[in-house]
C-alpha cells in the first residue's frame, strides 16, 4: 500500500511539472504579443484552409493507425483494420484530449491487448511503431536539410571562423555532464534507501528481464524476418506526415507566412520529435515556443510578423484537439472493446 501510494504522488508530482513546463511555454511565446494584431490574424484567417488541414490531418491518421496494423499482422496479430484505427484514435484522444497521467501510447497498449492473447507482442507494437514514427521524422528533416536547406540554414555546431564551433568556449560541458551524472549516482548509492532501491530493481531485471528480453527477442526478430512490412510502414510514414505539413504549409501561405515548404519539412519533424519528450502536456508550449523560434531564425521571419507564426502553431493545436475528439466518441460507445466484451458488457447492465 505505501507502495502505490509513492507511486501515485510520484505520478502527480510529474503531472504538475509538466503542466508547469507548459504554461511557462505558453507564457514566453505569449509575452510581449500585440493581442489586437493576433486576434486580426484568426479574424482573417480562412475556414477552408483551416478545414483542409482538419481533413488532411484526420486523413494522415488513418494512414499511420494502417501502419500500426501492419505491424500488429507482422506479429501474427490478426484484428480488423478498422479496430486497428479505433484504438488509435482511442490513443489520440488520451494524448491531444485528456492528456493525464496515463499517455494515449499506454492506452493503446493496453486495450490491444484485449484483442489477442499475445499482449506482450501487442503492446510492444506499440512501441514499435512510434519509434518507426519518430525514425521518419528524423529521416525527412534530414533529407530536407541536405537536399534543399544545406547552406541556408546555420549550423550551431558549425566551426566558425578564429573558433572550433560551440564547443571552443565551452570546453568543460561534456566532462562536467559527465561529473555532474557521476556525482548524482555517487550519491544515490551512498544513501541507504538508494542502495535499497537500487537492489529491488536489480532484483525485478534478474527475474523478469530474461522472460520479457526473450519475447522482445523474439518479436523483433518477426519483425527482422519481414523487411517488406517494415518498408511499407516507413512509406507509410512520410505520406501520412508530409501531406499534414503541405496542408499546414497553404494554411500558412494563407495566413500570410511567405516561407517555402522546405522550411516546413524540416521544422516541423524536428519539432514533433521534441514534443514527443515527455517534459510537458502533449507538447503543449513546447511544441509551439520551439516552432516559433526555430521559424524566426531560420526563415528571417521580422518580430512584426511573428504573429502570423504563432497563429499558424495555435491552428496546428487546435486541428490536432478536433480530430483527436472521434477518439473520446469511440470510448463512450465502447467500440475500442472486442465484440465478445461489448456484448458481455451489455448483458450485465440488462441484468
Amino acid at each position: 500500500m505505501p507502495n502505490a501510494q509513492n507511486a501515485g504522488k510520484k505520478g502527480y508530482v510529474s503531472w504538475i511539472a509538466r503542466i508547469a513546463v507548459a504554461t511557462g511555454a505558453i507564457l514566453w511565446l505569449l509575452h510581449g504579443q500585440d493581442w489586437g494584431k493576433l486576434a486580426a490574424v484568426f479574424h482573417s484567417l480562412s475556414l477552408e484552409y483551416f478545414s483542409l488541414s482538419l481533413v488532411v490531418y484526420a486523413f494522415a491518421q488513418v494512414v499511420i493507425a494502417v501502419r500500426w496494423w501492419l505491424l500488429l499482422r507482422a506479429q501474427s496479430i490478426h484484428i480488423g483494420v478498422l479496430a486497428a484505427v479505433r484504438l488509435f484514435f482511442l490513443g489520440l484522444f488520451y494524448s491531444n484530449v485528456m492528456p493525464g497521467s496515463v499517455g494515449g501510447d499506454l492506452v493503446k497498449a493496453w486495450y490491444v491487448t484485449k484483442h489477442t492473447n499475445k499482449r506482450i507482442e501487442g503492446a510492444l507494437s506499440v512501441f514499435v511503431d512510434r519509434v518507426i514514427g519518430l525514425i521518419g521524422l528524423v529521416l525527412m528533416a534530414i533529407l530536407t536539410y541536405v537536399l534543399s536547406l544545406q547552406g541556408r540554414v546555420p549550423a550551431f555546431f558549425k566551426a566558425k571562423e578564429g573558433g572550433a564551433g560551440w564547443f571552443s568556449p565551452h570546453p568543460w560541458a561534456i566532462p562536467g555532464t559527465v561529473a555532474i551524472l557521476g556525482v548524482f549516482l555517487a550519491v544515490v548509492l551512498a544513501h541507504p534507501a538508494g542502495r535499497a532501491a537500487s537492489a529491488r530493481l536489480a532484483g525485478i531485471v534478474r527475474l523478469r528481464g530474461a522472460f520479457l528480453l526473450r519475447r522482445v527477442r523474439d518479436a523483433i526478430v518477426a519483425y527482422c524476418s519481414r523487411p517488406w512490412v517494415l518498408l511499407w510502414t516507413m512509406v507509410l510514414t512520410f505520406v501520412g506526415q508530409s501531406i499534414v505539413i503541405v496542408a499546414f504549409w497553404l494554411l500558412g501561405r494563407d495566413l500570410g507566412i511567405e516561407a517555402g515548404l522546405e522550411y516546413y519539412l524540416f521544422i516541423f519533424p524536428v519539432m514533433w520529435v521534441v514534443g514527443a519528450v515527455p517534459i510537458s502536456i502533449a507538447g503543449l508550449g513546447i511544441v509551439e515556443a520551439g516552432t516559433v523560434g526555430l521559424f524566426c531564425y531560420l526563415t528571417g521571419v521580422p518580430d512584426e510578423k511573428k504573429g502570423l507564426v504563432v497563429a499558424l502553431v495555435f491552428c496546428q493545436r487546435f486541428v490536432w484537439v478536433l480530430a483527436s475528439l472521434p477518439g473520446g466518441l469511440i470510448h463512450l460507445l465502447g467500440a475500442h472493446l472486442p465484440r465478445e466484451e461489448i456484448s458481455i458488457d451489455c448483458e450485465e447492465g440488462g441484468n
